[in-house]
């Protein structure tokens, strides 16, 4: 199956796939440190929100997505579901849509940044992505790997260690939003250097442009 990757800062990507012969569109983690062109995605079925934090889930993206495509379905974790439930967003809701698979992917410790560790949710999407949020820690991954590199909460070096323990076909580097432009080169290269050795393609993003 084709599929198109589109990554829109830090932890947000849009992924373009099909199922039984029609497309499916899928936005994951549209948080504030995101940059979403709202007026270039033709179409949308999903938003998935993987946990409540602010990078990761912005309601004012929400409204413009729920503005440009009212049919578009929120998945996220029951805490998350209950907040833009009381903001209005009476799409959101905890059951996965068909196409993907919950799978288990708790939120890395937080401390001393904050002392709760939020409800997460990793999702497997048509079989062929997989978005874990903030975790370092899962058992399994499809082909494409959507892989957090950089956080108060974990390590590059723990990134690295998890694709090679996971051995994606692809790995697409996520909360990156720390980096300058120049680290975050200089971080891609040498994550592709040790990757492709194990036969890992490691996806440098480009940022979309509007």
């Amino acid at each position: 199956m084709k599929v198109k990757i589109t990554k829109y800062g830090h932890s947000c990507v849009l992924v373009e796939g099909e199922q039984r012969g029609k497309a499916r569109v899928a936005l994951f983690d549209p948080g504030g440190w995101s940059d979403i062109p709202t007026e270039t995605i033709e179409w949308l079925d999903d938003v998935f929100i993987s946990h409540i934090h602010g990078d990761h889930c912005d309601p004012e993206k929400l409204r413009q997505m729920v503005a440009k495509f009212p049919d578009v379905r929120i998945t996220a974790p029951t805490e998350v579901v209950e907040v833009l439930r009381q903001q209005g967003f009476t799409q959101a809701a905890g059951i996965m849509p068909e196409g993907a698979v919950a799978f288990v992917s708790p939120h890395e410790e937080v401390s001393p940044f904050g002392a709760v560790v939020p409800e997460e949710l990793g999702v497997h999407f048509l079989g062929v992505y997989t978005h874990p949020g903030d975790c370092h820690q899962f058992a399994a991954t499809m082909p494409i790997l959507a892989l957090p590199i950089v956080a108060p909460w974990g390590s590059t070096r723990r990134a690295l260690e998890l694709a090679l323990e996971l051995k994606p076909k692809y790995a697409l580097p996520v909360h990156d939003w720390f980096l300058s432009p120049e680290a975050r080169e200089w971080t891609y290269e040498g994550m592709e250097s040790v990757l492709s050795k194990q036969g890992i393609t490691l996806l440098k993003p480009k940022m979309a442009s509007r």
